[in-house]
C-alpha cells in the first residue's frame, strides 16, 4: 500500500500538482513541499543572481558539518578503481554534432546515475578547454551548450550550463550554481563584492545533493591569463561540501550543502586549501586564516596530514628567516622576519615516496611582521628541515639525544648521540656566517666517538654565535660519497667562549677508537701533558714529541705522560704487530707558541 507522488514542473516555476498518481491500493494525496522534507524540493532563481534555492529541509537533514570530519574527500563513496574503464572509454568518445548524440553514446558504458554523472564529466573535464581569449572579449562569446559543444572551448558558465544539458539529457538532477570563488587573481584577505565570479554544478544523486566544477577539473590557466594548459583535476568531482566552501561561495548559502553554513566573512578570512593541499593527504592547517601577525617578530604554521610527508617554504621567496622541524604527522614552522611589514609565505609539500623531486605549493600567507627578532638571524647553511624527524630515522638515525632543532650551549660544548643502523658511515661539519674556519677545521670542531651501535658527536665550538651541525651519511659499503641528511642549529652566547679543535686523526684511526685525553688538539707548552686513549689490536703506541714516549696498555686503555718542551707538534703512532718495524700515525697535536 504505499503512496507515491510523482510532480513534474518546470524548474523555474513554483511547483504545482500536475497529477494524481496512485501505485497499489492506496490514493496518493497531493503534497506541497514543506518544511518537514516531504514533497519534491524546489528551486527558485533569485532575483538578484539567477541561483537556485534550497528547501531548509535538506540542510538539516542531509548536509555534513563545518569545519570538514576529515572522513573523505569526496560527498560519497567514490571508488575510482571501478571508473577506470568508463573513464577511458568516455575519453574517447568523439561526438561533436549534437549535445543529445554525445549524451548518448556516452550512456552506452553506464548503468548507476553515478556512472552517468562520472561520464559526462570525464568527458567535459578532457574536451573543454577554458576559452582564454573569450574571457578578455565576451562579444565573442557563447554559452550555449551547442556552442560549447561545436567550439570545445568556453569559460566556467559555458562549461557549468554544457554539464547540466548534457545531465538532464541523462535524466540526472542537475543544477548550474554561481558565486564567488578564489580563483585565478584571488589574492589573500581580499573582500568579494557585485556580481558573482564563477559557475560550477550540483548534482543529485543517491538521495542527496553532491557539488561538482568541471572548470577546475579540466585544467588550469597560466599566470598571465594567456594560455590554457588541459590538466585533470579528480578534486573537484563530488567534493566534499566542508571543503568546496574553501573556495567556492554560493550566492544562496543553501548551496553550501552545509549546517552551520558559512557567512561571506568567514571565507574571506579563511585560509584558502587549494586541491594540491587535500590530494597530497594533508588534513588541517594552523592557524586558519589567511593573514598572521607576528607576536615578538615570530609567527608560527602547522600543517597536520596522514601520511608521511616532506615539506619545505619560502617567505619572499627565500627558506633562511624559518625554523622547520617534520613532525610524524605533519610539519611545523616557527617564522622570523627579518624586516617589518607583509610578508608573502608560502608552503609546499611532496609525498615522501615520490621519485620526482618537486614539491606542489599547498597553502600561502600573509606575514605581518609589526617588530623584528634579530637573535634569530640563522646562519646561510641552515637547511630545512631542521633537526631529526622520521625522515632521519629512515635514513638510519635512531633515537637522538636531542629531538628539538635547536641545542642550546652555555660553555661552548656539546653532544649529541644517536643509535646508528647497519652499515652507516657518517661525516659531520659545522658551519657559521662569521666563522673564517676552513673545512678541515670545521670538522675538527667534531668528534666522532662509536661505541658498538652508538654514535656519539662531541662538538667544541670556536667562537659564540649560531652554528650549524651538518651531518652527512652513506653505507660502508658504498664507495661513493656522502649524502647530505640532516642538521642542527647550535646557539651558544657566551663570548668568553673559544675552543680549540680536537686533534687531527689519520686514516689509520679505527672508528671505534676513542680519545679520553687530551682531547684539545691545542697542547700547552713546556708541560707534562697526561694521555689516555682506548685502542684496540694494537701492539704499541708512541707519543712523539721532542723526545719519544711510550704509552702502556691498562684495562683497554693506552695511558702514559709526554713532555711538549721543544716542539711545535706532537704525534700519536702505533705499531700493529710486533714483528714489524714501522709506525702509523694516528694522531696529530699542535703546541702553543710561547
Amino acid at each position: 500500500g504505499t503512496q507515491v507522488t510523482v510532480e513534474i514542473h518546470p524548474k523555474d516555476t513554483t511547483p504545482q500538482l500536475l497529477k494524481k498518481l496512485s501505485f497499489g491500493k492506496g490514493t496518493a494525496q497531493a503534497l506541497k513541499p514543506s518544511r518537514e522534507g516531504q514533497g519534491v524540493p524546489c528551486f527558485k532563481h533569485t532575483a538578484r543572481k539567477n541561483t537556485p534555492s534550497l528547501p531548509e529541509t535538506m540542510t538539516t537533514r542531509f548536509f555534513p558539518a563545518y569545519p570538514w570530519d576529515k572522513s573523505s574527500l569526496k560527498s560519497m563513496p567514490v571508488d575510482l578503481q571501478q571508473f577506470e574503464k568508463l573513464d577511458a572509454y568516455a575519453l574517447k568518445v568523439n561526438v561533436k554534432n549534437s549535445v543529445e548524440e554525445l549524451v548518448k553514446a556516452l550512456l552506452k558504458q553506464a548503468r548507476t546515475d553515478l556512472e552517468k554523472v562520472r561520464a559526462i564529466w570525464m568527458w567535459i573535464c578532457h574536451h573543454i578547454e577554458y576559452d582564454v581569449v573569450g574571457y578578455h572579449n565576451k562579444s565573442q562569446l557563447s554559452s550555449k551548450p551547442i556552442d560549447v559543444l561545436q567550439t570545445g572551448k568556453s569559460i566556467c558558465e559555458g562549461y557549468a550550463g554544457l554539464f547540466e544539458q548534457m545531465c538532464s539529457i541523462a535524466g540526472i538532477q542537475c543544477m548550474k550554481l554561481s558565486g564567488y570563488s578564489k580563483g585565478y587573481g584571488y589574492k589573500m584577505g581580499q573582500t568579494f563584492t557585485g556580481d558573482s565570479d564563477h559557475a560550477w554544478n550540483a548534482v543529485y544523486l543517491d538521495g542527496r545533493w553532491h557539488l561538482l566544477d568541471s572548470t577546475w577539473g579540466s585544467g588550469a590557466v597560466d599566470d598571465s591569463f594567456t594560455k590554457f594548459t588541459f590538466r585533470y583535476n579528480e578534486f573537484y568531482f563530488l567534493t566534499h561540501p566542508a571543503l568546496f566552501i574553501n573556495n567556492h561561495f554560493p550566492d544562496n548559502s543553501n548551496w553550501q550543502l552545509l549546517k552551520p553554513t558559512l557567512t561571506l566573512k568567514d571565507f574571506e578570512n579563511n585560509m584558502l586549501h587549494n586541491s594540491n593541499f587535500y590530494m597530497l593527504g594533508l588534513l588541517t592547517a594552523h592557524p586558519e586564516t589567511a593573514v598572521i601577525q607576528t607576536v615578538n617578530g615570530k609567527a608560527s604554521v602547522s600543517v597536520d596530514c596522514c601520511s608521511a610527508t616532506l615539506f619545505t617554504f619560502k617567505l619572499k621567496g627565500t627558506d633562511e628567516h624559518g625554523l622547520m622541524t617534520l613532525k610524524k604527522h605533519g610539519m611545523k614552522l616557527d617564522i622570523y622576519p627579518q624586516n617589518t611589514g607583509s610578508h608573502k609565505l608560502q608552503i609546499f609539500a611532496k609525498p615522501s615516496k615520490a621519485s620526482e623531486d618537486v614539491y606542489s605549493c599547498v597553502l600561502e600567507y600573509v606575514v605581518e611582521c609589526k617588530s623584528v627578532d634579530k637573535a634569530m638571524r640563522f646562519p646561510k647553511d641552515l637547511h630545512q628541515p631542521v633537526g631529526p624527524s622520521w625522515f632521519t630515522e629512515r635514513q638510519g638515525f635512531l633515537r637522538p639525544s636531542h629531538p628539538n632543532p635547536i641545542i642550546h650551549t652555555n660553555d661552548g660544548r656539546c653532544s649529541v648521540t644517536f643509535t646508528l643502523g647497519k652499515d652507516i658511515s657518517v661525516l659531520a661539519s659545522l658551519h657559521s656566517d662569521n666563522s673564517s674556519l676552513t673545512e678541515d677545521m670545521r670538522r675538527r670542531h667534531i668528534m666522532q666517538i662509536h661505541r658498538g651501535n652508538q654514535i656519539e658527536l662531541k662538538i667544541h665550538l670556536p667562537h659564540a654565535g649560531n652554528f650549524v651541525l651538518k651531518i652527512y651519511a652513506k653505507k660502508k659499503s658504498d664507495p661513493g660519497n656522502y649524502d647530505y641528511i640532516f642538521n642542527y642549529l647550535i646557539t651558544c652566547l657566551n663570548t668568553e667562549v673559544k675552543w680549540p679543535a680536537f686533534p687531527q686523526s689519520y686514516s689509520k684511526w679505527v672508528e671505534d677508537y676513542e680519545i679520553l685525553e687530551p682531547l684539545s688538539g691545542l697542547l700547552p707548552a713546556n708541560r707534562n701533558v697526561q694521555f689516555k686513549l682506548k685502542m684496540h689490536g694494537i701492539a704499541k703506541v708512541l707519543v712523539q714529541a721532542e723526545n719519544t714516549y711510550p704509552l702502556t696498555q691498562s684495562r683497554g686503555y693506552w695511558e702514559g705522560t709526554c713532555n711538549t718542551s721543544g716542539c711545535r707538534e706532537v704525534f700519536v703512532m702505533v705499531h700493529e704487530n710486533a714483528n714489524h718495524s714501522f709506525y702509523s700515525h694516528v694522531l696529530k697535536y699542535e703546541v702553543e707558541t710561547q
